[in-house]
């Protein structure tokens, strides 16, 4: 090998590792107040999510299949974590994680994780939605430095009284919400007036430190972070007796709706942020692997469970990361910061994480979503959208998704005499035919799905749709989602016979 060559390979790997390198420390920054926001609105101690998102970077980053996705705990499960903390006590986490995570792990064994990206598009977003007003309504109360209660409508019901109960005397309450204001107002403000040159601060971080360096500037008596001296303290390894806790119908049925709910948030997060970039696609069995371990060893650790989380996720790839040590390394930094600087973390106020959930979850309502299933399939999947969000709100997250899942059912009602779909693939001169022949529902989306990934990158693509006698919102979802990605990254794709709902694709 010649001195030139080794030098290019030297200043390649050089290069990658200096992209990987700054986006670490980007993805920390975004991290750190998520990992404890997300713990407190989940009714346990901010090190507790630090410890999730310890695991989530250096060991999920370590095994994942889907190299630039970024994992630690979400908001899409605090909600359902505040309600199992307060029915069954934090002592139950920790079993209801590892049996979770060994679902996980035995779904991803058998190859499971294409069904999970069958779930209907619009029980999802419901689902997210859901979780966002419901992490509203109760950091809504975090703002006043009072603790949220016990279910969506009551904190919803006791939103005009916190309002009410305002008076000039600055009292603790008052204080508390002028920080959480400022933080929001930092956090959004940043967002919009930003230089480009600075995008890849985060607002949160920079809403925080504004926050904390008032309430220390001003010495306001505000209730702020408590974590401990030494992380390892925040380490709560299974107790005697935890093994008869699996006999427990309430932690078998908990660890099923954290299991169903982590793994499809993740693969969902996987699949949009393979949209970002061009690099290696995801193995979604083995990243549900690599969840399942993950969650295996945060029930052990007496932590929050994880998931793949887009925001974390997308400011990873914008930050420049190739390769799957961004994500181990924002681990590493996560856990230098709580090891070396404990102290700092004790002068954030409470209200300053309050409030970066209630921009997390206000986000999580895309009423945008909502328009364009009404607009581009229909009232039903719009009416899925909607029942699911109600319910999550006014009953609970598993009664939501459940009556979404069975609600979208119904689409299969007008194919039921024609359920099965055949998928063939062939390749001929001008490049790679795929004829789909049948309806083309969700149940048929794992098996479509895989015939779409399987075809070689620059290679033009034929779907021929003449003999396909329908297309659920779920396909036609996935069928946008996958020729957008195509069609970025230079490959031709045509759509023959597309009728309907897919004629703008074939446009």
């Amino acid at each position: 090998m010649s001195s030139a060559t080794t030098a290019d390979g030297e200043t390649r790997a050089s290069g990658w590792f200096a992209r990987d390198l700054t986006a670490s420390v980007v993805v920390f920054l975004v991290a750190m107040p998520l990992c404890m926001g997300i713990a407190i609105a989940s009714g346990v101690p901010p090190e507790k999510g630090l410890i999730t998102g310890i695991i989530g970077g250096i060991v999920v980053g370590a095994l994942a299949g889907s190299p630039l996705q970024v994992s630690g705990p979400a908001a899409g499960l605090a909600v359902i974590v505040f309600e199992l903390v307060r029915d069954q006590g934090l002592s139950a986490l920790g079993p209801i994680l590892m049996l979770a995570g060994l679902i996980q792990v035995v779904a991803g064994i058998f190859r499971l994780g294409g069904w999970f990206r069958a779930i209907s598009p619009a029980v999802v977003h419901g689902m997210l939605a859901g979780i966002g007003v419901l992490i509203v309504i109760g950091q809504f109360h975090v703002l006043f430095d009072e603790k949220p209660l016990s279910s969506g409508l009551e904190n919803l019901m006791a939103m005009p009284g916190r309002l009410l109960g305002l008076s000039p005397d600055l009292r603790a309450a008052e204080l508390a919400l002028i920080l959480g204001l400022t933080t929001i107002a930092v956090m959004i403000g940043w967002e919009k007036l930003r230089p480009a040159s600075l995008k890849l601060v985060p607002g949160a971080l920079l809403g925080v430190v504004a926050a904390t360096m008032v309430a220390w500037l001003l010495g306001l008596d505000v209730t702020k972070v408590t974590v401990p001296e030494n992380i390892a303290a925040a380490v709560s390894l299974p107790q005697s007796g935890f093994l008869a806790q699996f006999g427990n119908p309430a932690v078998l049925t908990a660890a099923l709706a954290i299991a169903f709910i982590a793994s499809a948030e993740t693969l969902l997060s996987a699949a949009a942020v393979d949209r970002m970039h061009d690099g290696t696609r995801t193995d979604y069995n083995k990243e549900l692997r690599a969840q399942g371990v993950g969650n295996l060893l945060c029930g052990a650790a007496g932590a929050l469970p994880m998931t793949g989380v887009i925001v974390r996720s997308s400011a990873n790839v914008q930050a420049g990361a190739t390769t799957r040590l961004s994500a181990i390394l924002h681990g590493v930094w996560i856990l230098g910061f709580v090891a070396l600087l404990p102290w700092l973390l004790r002068e954030i106020p409470m209200a300053a994480l309050g409030a970066v959930l209630v921009v997390t979850g206000a986000r999580l309502v895309n009423f945008n979503h909502a328009k364009h299933l009404f607009k581009d399939y229909g009232i039903l999947p719009a009416l899925i959208w909607a029942v699911t969000l109600t319910l999550v709100v006014a009953e609970d997250l598993l009664t939501g998704v459940l009556v979404g899942i069975a609600l979208s059912l119904l689409e299969l009602l007008p194919h039921l005499r024609r359920l099965k779909l055949k998928v063939d693939a062939h390749d001929d001169a001008d490049g790679r035919t795929i004829s789909l022949v049948g309806a083309a529902t969700f149940v048929a989306l794992p098996k479509l799905s895989a015939k779409l990934d399987a075809v070689p990158g620059g290679a033009a693509v034929r779907l021929d749709l003449t003999r396909c006698s329908a297309v659920d919102h779920t396909c036609a979802e996935l069928l946008r989602d996958w020729s957008a990605r195509r069609r970025a990254s230079g490959s031709a794709v045509a759509f023959d016979g597309a009728t309907g709902r897919l004629a703008a694709l074939a446009a």
